[in-house]
């Protein structure tokens, strides 16, 4: 590579958010996540957890059902996205694009996400700017509804005592957890309100707000990527107003399926190695938990997610109570390996491989 093409490649990956993205960043939450497993073993975890386990057809059942509900989790989000590219996006394209995008929210702050760069994953793939605009905020729009309706309605079939009960743990999280979760809910539904102004009333309106809130002087750092975000909502404005209802009911429908199979994999854990006391609860608790990672600053949760699922999921369990602990921290362990820990693995094999096709051949070709 001459000293062009290196200084070319240097300038768009410093403009673009992509260039924030490195492959070392995957060890981080690997190392918080097991480092907080490994302290709840190394405290809590009694060895007589394994002396009812046994490996069976049972067991091996339930592991495959864990993994299937995965591929189901997926597969939604692949069906999704070809969705709103109107096929445009081929199969595998739609696979890989979930994958970058999958992995980046792995590595960076739950808060964060990988919304930011998901536009240049689409776009790169040969959408228009526009329609990628759209496709992604469509996406974030359809994820935080699912929550949003999901929330409430968990709350009046289950109810709050149950919901939020965290007896197990000597009653520390009760009310934390409760408050946590609702300050997550109410900024996700800010986030739906907003963006719903934006998106199909005044998209013009809304980046004028942005840009005048962003011009002070607390926020002026980010301003840029406030206007680019109001740019993004008016084409995807643009672009969503001749969608009927089929198109909104066949992507509602993948949300549906990606989400919900997603908390129906720690159910299929705990299944494959003792029972669950109340599986409707069990999904339930694992939304409250997703809303609540929301606000957590380390990148995909890490940490939060496993001592949350461990104290916040061990009454479920039906095992005798000083057991709990230790069996949960097992699962919680089993459960990050097979919805977390994979996305970082696919994605320190897809990420470099993507750039250079997509950049350095460029740069090549321009050369």
């Amino acid at each position: 590579m001459n000293d062009t093409e290196q200084k070319q490649q240097t300038t768009e990956s410093t403009k673009s958010p992509l260039g924030k993205i490195r492959i070392s960043n995957a060890i981080y939450p690997i190392l918080i996540g097991l480092g907080v497993v490994g302290y709840m073993f190394w405290k809590d975890f009694d060895k007589e957890v394994f002396t009812g386990i046994s490996f069976t057809w049972h067991t091996v059942f339930w592991l495959f059902m864990a993994v299937l509900f995965m591929f189901g989790r997926d597969i939604g989000y692949i069906i999704r996205i070809r969705i709103l590219s109107n096929n445009q996006l081929s199969w595998y394209q739609a696979f890989r694009v979930i994958m970058l995008w999958e992995f980046t929210s792995a590595i960076t702050p739950s808060a964060v996400g990988g919304t930011s760069v998901a536009i240049i994953y689409v776009h790169k793939e040969g959408i228009s700017v526009g329609r990628s605009s759209a496709i992604v905020m469509l996406t974030s729009f359809l994820d935080e509804l699912y929550f949003i309706v999901m929330f409430p309605l968990l709350i009046l079939l289950v109810g709050p005592e149950k919901l939020f009960d965290a007896s197990a743990s000597g009653g520390f999280l009760t009310h934390s957890l409760m408050g946590i979760a609702l300050i997550g809910y109410f900024l996700k539904l800010g986030f739906v309100i907003v963006l719903s102004y934006g998106l199909f009333v005044n998209p013009r309106g809304l980046k004028w707000l942005l840009l005048k809130i962003f011009k002070l002087k607390l926020l002026r750092r980010w301003y840029r990527g406030a206007e680019r975000t109001g740019t993004d909502i008016i084409r995807s404005s643009h672009e969503i107003r001749h969608y009927g209802f089929k198109f909104w009911l066949k992507a509602g429908a993948s949300t549906f399926l990606s989400w919900s199979s997603r908390y129906l994999v720690a159910n299929a854990l705990i299944m494959a190695f003792f029972s669950v006391g109340d599986q409707f609860l069990l999904f339930a608790r694992q939304l409250v938990m997703w809303i609540m990672m929301l606000i957590m600053p380390t990148p995909g949760g890490s940490g939060f997610a496993e001592y949350v699922f461990s104290s916040y999921c061990r009454d479920l369990i039906n095992i005798a109570p000083e057991f709990q602990l230790g069996a949960a921290t097992l699962i919680a362990l089993l459960w990050r390996g097979v919805t977390y820990y994979p996305y970082l693995a696919i994605g320190v094999i897809i990420f470099p491989r993507w750039i250079k096709q997509k950049f350095m051949k460029k740069h090549k070709a321009e050369s």
